[in-house]
């Protein structure tokens, strides 16, 4: 995973991207939740490989099992 995805604090504000691109993690996961399946990711962002990705959904659960949530009622979502 740490081989795919950068944070950079001079690239899209430090936010995590794939590397060696200006594609944030967030994007990739948004068109996921949006209902993109893995090849319609791959066609909209054709610098991107299927394992840039999977590390990008990779990354997600990863943090996810290190956060401790409260409560999503009080979250911005």
């Amino acid at each position: 995973m740490t081989d795919r995805i950068s944070i950079e604090p001079g690239i899209m504000s430090g936010k995590p991207c794939i590397r060696g691109t200006r594609i944030p993690i967030y994007i990739i996961l948004n068109l996921i939740a949006g209902g993109y399946s893995l090849d319609k990711v791959l066609e909209t962002y054709p610098q991107l490989t299927r394992e840039d990705v999977l590390a990008a959904i990779s990354y997600a659960g990863f943090l996810t099992e290190r956060e401790e949530f409260h409560s999503l009622q009080t979250a911005a979502l």
